[in-house]
């Protein structure tokens, strides 16, 4: 069965929450599978608390998890507006892919989470789509059908789904950047199925 690859970098649990949403809404899109995984830790000094470590430990990214899926969800958290060093050191390994053609065509949308309000938000995506772009993937964002982009009070933009991770309240996302998330994952899964009939690699 096709599956969508979900892949994030997490530290404190709001893009990880935020991923959820989004396999959340790829499970809508329907006869479509999804992987949720993670990257490690690139550096001990880049170590999250113990406790945060444990509640975002999860299964750990592959290259064929990535070679393999039939689209791409990828999420970090905003580092003065690029994805998170541990995100970028995984995609700096993935050259014999783009040798290869293996991401070409296939369907791809990113999501990112911030501490402030104007933390990057969107310099972040903007900055994620780039090497997807490089692999020859399908860039898709949120459209303004989607209504949550005109109500929204913290997250949610056209470029991606985002969430605002006020301090005290690290990992609560509203119903409107749920409901931003969940049509983001429906859309790329729902492309990833129509595309899906006559892609090759």
């Amino acid at each position: 069965m096709p599956y969508i690859l979900i892949l994030y970098y997490s530290r404190d649990g709001s893009t990880r929450a935020l991923a959820q949403q989004v396999a959340r809404g790829v499970q809508l899109s329907g006869d479509i599978e999804v992987r949720l995984r993670t990257v490690p830790e690139i550096s001990s000094s880049d170590m999250p608390s113990a406790g945060a470590q444990e509640k975002d430990r999860g299964l750990l990214v592959t290259l064929d998890d990535l070679a393999q899926c039939a689209g791409l969800a990828l999420g970090s958290p905003t580092r003065f507006g690029q994805m998170a060093a541990p995100l970028r050191h995984f995609f700096d390994q993935t050259s014999k892919l783009w040798i290869e053609g293996k991401l070409i065509d296939k369907p791809a949308c990113v999501f990112t989470s911030t501490s402030t309000l104007h933390g990057g938000q969107e310099a972040t995506l903007l900055n994620m789509m780039v090497p997807l772009l490089h692999h020859g993937m399908l860039l898709m964002g949120v459209p303004y059908s989607e209504e949550g982009l005109y109500d929204t009070k913290a997250g949610g933009t056209p470029y991606g789904a985002t969430h605002l991770a006020k301090q005290r309240d690290q990992t609560a996302i509203d119903s409107t950047e749920q409901s931003i998330a969940r049509a983001q994952g429906e859309r790329l899964g729902r492309c990833a199925l129509q595309l899906g009939v006559n892609r090759v690699n």
